[in-house]
């Protein structure tokens, strides 16, 4: 699969080559020999996607706790959150100078890329949390020691829809 574009809030649309079928749910895992992230699963919380982030707080169906988050592309191959209700989560990447590359992806070979790049995770948030951002920017957002991460999709046979928490 390839990415261009992806949004969180509804900026930009996504393109996708389909190996995963539209509509299939999955989680992420970063893949990172020897690193902290070593397969550290993706979650969702305060506008950001997150290895070893921050409780979600997500409002679950059924009142589930996830640790982390479940991700699903539309009919129009676009990225989102996974939810059975509204309002709609979209994942983005902002790729200006001042977002520096934070999220977005392609896939090939069950791993996500976005534009054919890879992601990094930065350490220094919340409670030991690694940031996730696009690969290429060296110290995106000021962060520093950022590792490098491939990113790894999980198929998920019995996904449970999110609301993720926005603050």
């Amino acid at each position: 699969m390839q990415f261009k574009n992806i949004a969180l809030t509804a900026a930009s649309a996504a393109t996708v080559s389909a190996q995963t079928p539209i509509g299939q749910t999955f989680g992420v895992l970063s893949i990172h020999s020897g690193s902290p992230v070593q397969y550290a699963g993706w979650s969702a919380s305060s506008r950001g996607i997150f290895n070893l982030g921050p409780a979600q707080n997500a409002s679950c169906d059924k009142g589930a706790k996830e640790e982390f988050a479940t991700f699903h592309l539309n009919d129009k191959s676009e990225l989102f959150l996974y939810s059975t209700g509204n309002p709609v989560q979209q994942v983005y990447v902002d790729r200006s100078g001042m977002g520096q590359g934070i999220v977005g992806y392609t896939t090939g070979d069950g791993h996500l890329k976005f534009d054919g790049a890879d992601f990094q995770s930065c350490p220094g948030y919340v409670d030991g949390a690694y940031k996730i951002w696009l690969a290429g920017t060296s110290n995106p957002g000021g962060n520093s020691d950022c590792v490098a991460v491939a990113a790894r999709v999980q198929t998920l046979s019995e996904p449970v829809g999110c609301l993720y928490q926005q603050q």
